[in-house]
């Protein structure tokens, strides 16, 4: 098992948003890339989902994981993202982080539903900026690919731009990718929100797929001859 990408699906850190989920497992096993879906504790304060999701990264290096690549979306790209800028070790950290429409930043546009779950009875300005992403930057984080649409009403956008200007604060290697129009959820792409292609270009030029694959942006399927890493 050369690599593998455990995908974080959203909902807030009360549930698991299912459209983000094993359909994305699918776009990426059809890039050859190994792939599971995580469904970390729910419903519970920090740190219960960041330290399952922290072992489960662990394990996946145990079992042979030569690199781990995190998906999240939403709450799951919070989760994503905090996997990789603050883990309890070296094994737990993933080694690329793909986030769709993020929930970065408890402290500025806050998105109520996630930071009500996290911060449990401990609502403070430390506990908020210790579970922002945008304050845990350093310059050995692993790189990003993060897209989110300029409309999102239930996560802002400007979640995405602050991850985006702390990461080139510290010269991290990253792409955004800002849509016009797309709303909030929309896992796979909606029109005008083809963010699989982009996002399949970063994972060739990051040696994650060995080659480009052609994709229908309509069934999101790839095909190639070759193999993922």
């Amino acid at each position: 098992m050369p690599c593998h990408a455990l995908v974080l699906p959203g909902g807030s850190y009360r549930s698991h948003a299912a459209h983000e989920a094993e359909p994305v497992v699918e776009w990426l096993e059809a890039l050859g890339v190994p792939a599971s879906v995580f469904r970390y504790p729910v419903g519970r304060p920090h740190p219960a989902a960041h330290a399952a999701i922290g072992a489960r990264i662990a394990e996946l290096r145990r079992e042979g994981a030569d690199r781990v690549l995190a998906v999240g979306f939403s709450a799951g790209g919070h989760a994503a993202g905090l996997a990789a800028l603050g883990p309890a070790s070296s094994h737990a950290r993933p080694d690329a982080v793909i986030l769709g429409y993020p929930v970065v930043s408890l402290e500025s546009h806050s998105h109520q539903g996630s930071s009500e779950v996290l911060l449990g009875g401990r609502d403070d300005s430390g506990a908020r900026s210790e579970l922002s992403l945008e304050t845990l930057v350093t310059p050995d984080a692993p790189p990003f690919f993060i897209f989110h649409s300029l409309d999102d009403e239930k996560v802002p956008a400007d979640h995405s731009l602050l991850l985006s200007q702390a990461l080139r604060h510290a010269r991290v290697a990253h792409e955004l990718h800002l849509y016009p129009v797309g709303g909030h959820g929309c896992a796979l792409g909606a029109p005008g929100v083809e963010w699989t292609a982009a996002c399949e270009r970063w994972l060739h030029s990051g040696g994650w797929v060995r080659k480009r694959f052609l994709v229908d942006s309509e069934a999101r399927l790839g095909k190639s001859t070759e193999t993922g890493c």
